[in-house]
């Protein structure tokens, strides 16, 4: 378990930071440094919905291209593709 503490850019705090890099590359380690473990974990909800909702396939190139594109997105801020139409499920 990590005993970092990063200021998270996704949640604007400081909160417990990732054990080691979630992705590879650079990008992988900008998340590193910059992304809390809850910051991490509302993306892969989010990303968990967008591969659902329109029906990604996590190996075509493609899909990777725009998945990354929407974590940087979602993690480091940006305007957040939603499906048309969806609507979160009810708690």
């Amino acid at each position: 378990m990590s005993d970092r503490v990063v200021f998270c850019a996704r949640l604007q705090c400081e909160a417990k930071g990732l054990a080691k890099p979630p992705y590879p590359g650079a990008l992988g380690q900008r998340v590193f440094e910059q992304i809390s473990e809850s910051g991490w974990l509302a993306w892969r909800d989010h990303q968990t919905m967008l591969i659902n909702e329109y029906r990604l396939s996590p190996i075509d190139p493609k899909a990777r291209q725009f998945l990354e594109a929407e974590m940087e997105k979602f993690l480091f801020g940006g305007e957040v593709t939603q499906p048309e139409g969806y609507v979160p499920p009810q708690s």
